[in-house]
């Protein structure tokens, strides 16, 4: 069981490689991403608040940014597939399931300026440090939920393994990513904006969704 655990682990990480990762701008923005995730998991042992606001204003941001803006979304002639395609057999959160999330994340330190005690469930906010406070606790409640969400929605619609080996892979990814695009922001110095060998790297996998 953690032999093929394991290895559809492998398969959903190969697939979110290789159709959402050809951009070296996006690689470059992941291996931000990765970095800042990674001191975001350290700082939630001595602050989980500052943890969030690096998670959300450096990791998230830098992570989506690259997908929207700098990916391409044309026909994907490495996989042969459509962009519209790829997005609807993605098992996590495709891009319109991101423009959900964000926008909840964007409309949580506006609801909470607009009321100071989030309807009750907050300790009113007095100052700006205070706000910001307030607004990570809102945003960790976000980043949580919607990792389970997800990970609780793929076991009704998918399967319970596929639920945890999303989750897991969505846990260890700036460690993966960290690994995995750490040479990117040096190909993009060279120029070169488009992975050339991303239709070499997954010979020998089975084609699974991503």
């Amino acid at each position: 069981m953690i032999k093929h655990f394991l290895e559809q682990l492998r398969i959903q990480r190969w697939d979110d490689h290789r159709y959402y990762h050809h951009s070296r701008i996006n690689q470059s923005l992941h291996f931000v991403s990765a970095v800042s995730f990674m001191i975001a998991y350290v700082m939630m042992v001595f602050d989980p608040l500052i943890s969030a606001l690096i998670g959300w204003l450096v990791s998230m941001t830098s992570r989506q940014a690259g997908h929207f803006f700098f990916e391409p979304k044309g026909y994907d002639h490495v996989n042969q597939a459509t962009h519209e395609h790829k997005e609807e057999i993605k098992v996590g959160y495709n891009l319109q399931r991101k423009v959900v999330l964000m926008s909840i994340w964007a409309a949580a330190p506006v609801v909470l300026y607009l009321q100071p005690s989030f309807f009750g469930l907050l300790t009113p906010w007095t100052s700006a440090m205070d706000f910001a406070r307030e607004t990570a606790k809102l945003w960790l409640v976000i980043g949580v939920g919607g990792l389970l969400f997800r990970t609780i929605h793929l076991f009704f619609i998918r399967d319970v393994e596929t639920g945890l080996v999303w989750m897991t892979k969505i846990i260890t990814d700036p460690f993966n990513d960290f690994m995995l695009y750490r040479k990117a922001p040096i190909a993009l110095l060279r120029g070169e904006l488009i992975d050339p060998g991303l239709d070499l790297m997954g010979e020998g996998l089975e084609e699974q969704h991503a």
